[in-house]
């Protein structure tokens, strides 16, 4: 077919936006003398590697839940009122201005997912429309530029599949775990929004949480310190939140607590948040699954699924004020998030304002035992990451 030039640069802009978008790795063109100007494009999609192959300074099954480098991480610059283009950039490290409102005034928020590899070798993304969603939330309430749904998505799909190697494979218990970040990386020096925005998202190979199965941990509840204020920002996920609770929870584990869990700040009669997890109750005799409703609590994604899939299982599920006394009615609770699906909490001790008061201690069943409901719960959400039960409710998103 013969082209002229205008028609020649035509095709060729055309095969360079094919190029550059999502998943396509080359084309080439051959031109032949002025005699026969025929153009020859081909594009080639770039094909999905293998999960677990890449390597690391660890065997797969031995690695812990900290940070580790891996082929690349994904950014998106919003400037000039719209989002520019995705880069895959192979650095660690940010080059950010001194006056980045990230810094001054806390206009930062993020997310965690994790990615899974199933039997087959394919890999799948666990709801990460909930994170975009959440990740709005975040957005609207700190007034930072909306990140779009599709963008969010396709940005997943991006850095997953670039480092698709890194996924641990099928049968180690690990995942990729995704940590989007969104922060004002423009200069202001009075209190205002940015005028530019960084999107970041990282990602890191984990392994399982609990190795040797789930194993039951004591918590203590915080009295001398509150979490997040009622119509304050704990229903979001901002940065801020989570070095607010680094002291109490230092502390807490200096006392011998692993975890942490808080009360209501307006009265300190109910049960909250756990310092990083939602607080469920079980209540296996009357079939039960309690968690707390209110303003200051972050809504878990995981939470989400497990209410689903208890009341799947028959139990009443139940969003509400719970009373501190109420945990005495509790045969099993849990802490449920991200990085451990959930967590068993044997007891949690109310300690004493001073060394003379005596302290009160709620334990959950056999407080050495992780109780049957939770176990249930937390292996029927594995068995759907992995791809092992049927995914009946659409929760995986495959990378393609």
């Amino acid at each position: 077919m013969k082209l002229s030039a205008t028609l020649l640069l035509s095709a060729l802009a055309s095969a360079s936006a094919f190029l550059a978008a999502p998943g396509n790795l080359a084309f080439t063109t051959a031109s032949t003398s002025s005699r026969d100007s025929s153009l020859s494009v081909t594009v080639e999609t770039k094909p999905l590697g293998i999960p677990g192959t890449a390597e690391l300074d660890k065997p797969w099954k031995e690695l812990g839940f900290e940070f580790r480098p891996t082929k690349s991480n994904l950014r998106v610059t919003y400037k000039n009122g719209q989002w520019g283009e995705p880069e895959l950039c192979e650095s660690e490290f940010i080059s950010l201005h001194m006056g980045a409102t990230a810094l001054h005034y806390g206009q930062a928020c993020f997310e965690g997912l994790k990615a899974f590899t199933h039997e087959d070798g394919s890999v799948h993304v666990f709801r990460p429309s909930e994170n975009a969603k959440r990740l709005q939330s975040s957005c609207e309430r700190t007034l930072m530029p909306v990140v779009p749904h599709d963008v969010f998505l396709n940005a997943v799909n991006e850095v997953v599949r670039d480092n698709i190697e890194y996924v641990p494979p099928y049968g180690t218990g690990g995942s990729l775990y995704l940590r989007p970040l969104l922060f004002g990386s423009g200069p202001r020096i009075g209190l205002q929004p940015a005028d530019e925005y960084t999107f970041i998202i990282m990602v890191i190979p984990v392994g399982d949480y609990y190795k040797g199965g789930l194993e039951p941990v004591d918590g203590v509840i915080i009295t001398d310190f509150d979490r997040a204020a009622p119509r304050g920002v704990g229903n979001v996920k901002v940065a801020g939140n989570y070095a607010a609770d680094m002291l109490p929870n230092m502390r807490s584990k200096e006392q011998g607590f692993p975890i942490g869990l808080y009360l209501d700040a307006a009265t300190q009669t109910c049960v909250e948040e756990f310092s990083t997890s939602n607080f469920v109750g079980i209540d296996s005799v009357n079939k039960k699954y309690v968690t707390p409703k209110s303003s200051s609590v972050l809504p878990s994604i995981t939470n989400k699924s497990l209410m689903t899939i208890a009341e799947d299982e028959g139990f009443t599920v139940e969003a509400r004020d719970i009373p501190i006394e109420e945990m005495d009615t509790f045969d099993e609770v849990l802490a449920c998030g991200t990085a451990v699906v959930v967590t068993p909490v044997g007891s949690v001790t109310m300690l004493g304002k001073t060394e003379d008061d005596e302290a009160k201690k709620f334990s959950f069943g056999d407080s050495d035992k992780t109780g049957a409901i939770t176990e249930r719960l937390y292996d029927r959400v594995r068995a759907i990451q992995f791809g092992e039960e049927d995914d009946t409710y659409g929760w995986n998103f495959k990378i393609e």
